[in-house]
């Protein structure tokens, strides 16, 4: 018999919505990207603002985007690893198709 996680209520979450524990070692990474990506994005504002160079505007941009899908892939794998594994062990199989249109939006 396959040991499943017990569902428990999110203490965030409406009763209905779906949610992802993660460790606080996930969540502080994820959240330090982001804060550096928050910061990389003020940055172009300002080059914006500055009329900077738009070669050099169009690389911070560049740089913004490569670290938006390194988060993506984090967030992907640790989906991949578990929600999928748990839903599929519980016969849930919809959710390769939810996976794939998952995959399609973060390759454009």
């Amino acid at each position: 018999m396959t040991d499943l996680k017990e569902e428990k209520p999110c203490p965030h979450c409406e009763a209905d919505e779906r949610y992802t524990e993660r460790t606080e070692k996930m969540k502080k990474n994820l959240v330090q990207r982001l804060n550096r990506i928050e910061g990389q994005i003020r940055g172009i504002k300002g080059m914006i603002d500055r009329d900077v160079y738009c070669d050099d505007v169009l690389n911070q941009i560049a740089a913004v985007q490569s670290a938006m899908r390194s988060v993506g892939k984090l967030v992907l794998e640790s989906h991949m690893k578990s929600c999928l594994v748990d839903r599929i062990q519980k016969g849930e199989n919809e959710v390769v198709d939810e996976l794939l249109t998952t995959i399609d939006k973060l390759s454009r």
